[in-house]
């Protein structure tokens, strides 16, 4: 497997960024960046991811060309187009505030040209699927929690919606002339509940600390760029309609939040956090 991963020289890039799972370098020379998970990261994650990026790039999804897997020798990942003069929206939105309307809006209109695309079943995994994996495979949920998301799952339609799998602001940057979508390696397909029940707790439920390291924004902000997006996506301002709509994306959270704890920081939930979720599958 490892020899799939092409080895680079660190000093040949300058550290650009960091995320919840990786960490990008911009190469000194050449239009590409770097992306490389954090130590730890298998090899068959970094792969899928890379293999997952590819397919979304030849499905005509706007998002950087994957070039190749990488290593420093410790890490894995991959190397992409290098994107000049990128800025993503959270970026944007927090140097320029005055803006959030408008770009809320837009990010609201792209997450539902995303949505609206039929996925290749054959190349793409489903929503479900993963989640059904992870509670089947890995014994980190509490049993009675399991069985409520198993149960609930069954009642959830197959659809064949692309989904970014990691749906915010920080994923949807431009260089002035295109908008584009970054950090796909969790693209799949399923109802656009899996990834609106994402945002809606990334940006409803980040605390202050972990909302400016991730976003640059304070915690009001995040609630108020999702108070303009959710509407904006859902086409209506009645509040009885966005609040039915918000209570459908609850038990979709609590199936996903303990997956992307595990993805993000290879760790649970608190025990009592199984307790009030597993209240959203009544």
């Amino acid at each position: 497997m490892m020899n799939e991963f092409e080895k680079i020289n660190l000093d040949d890039y300058v550290q650009t960024g960091e995320g919840g799972t990786s960490t990008s370098y911009t190469h000194k020379t050449r239009n590409s960046v770097a992306k490389l998970y954090k130590p730890g990261t298998e090899a068959d994650r970094a792969k899928e991811d890379f293999l997952t990026a590819r397919t979304v790039f030849e499905l005509g999804v706007p998002s950087p060309e994957p070039y190749r897997l990488i290593t420093d020798g410790e890490r894995v990942g991959a190397e992409y187009e290098l994107i000049k003069d990128k800025r993503s929206f959270s970026r944007i939105i927090s140097e320029e505030p005055e803006r959030m309307q408008e770009l809320s809006v837009l990010f609201a209109k792209m997450a539902k040209e995303l949505h609206a695309i039929k996925a290749d079943t054959s190349r793409l995994r489903s929503a479900k699927d993963i989640m059904r994996r992870f509670y089947t495979e890995k014994n980190i949920v509490p049993e009675f929690y399991k069985i409520k998301v198993l149960n609930y799952m069954e009642k959830i339609p197959d659809t064949t919606n692309c989904l970014h799998g990691d749906l915010q602001i920080s994923n949807l940057i431009t260089d002035g002339k295109r908008l584009l979508w970054i950090d796909v390696g969790d693209f799949c397909y399923g109802m656009p509940e899996w990834d609106l029940a994402w945002s809606y707790g990334m940006f409803s439920h980040l605390d202050e600390i972990r909302a400016d390291k991730l976003f640059h924004l304070k915690q009001a902000e995040l609630v108020a760029h999702w108070n303009i997006f959710f509407p904006a996506y859902l086409g209506t301002d009645d509040p009885q309609q966005i609040a039915d709509a918000t209570k459908r994306l609850l038990p979709f959270y609590a199936i996903k939040l303990p997956y992307m704890m595990d993805l993000a920081h290879y760790q649970p939930l608190p025990t009592q956090a199984f307790e009030h979720f597993a209240k959203f599958f009544e």
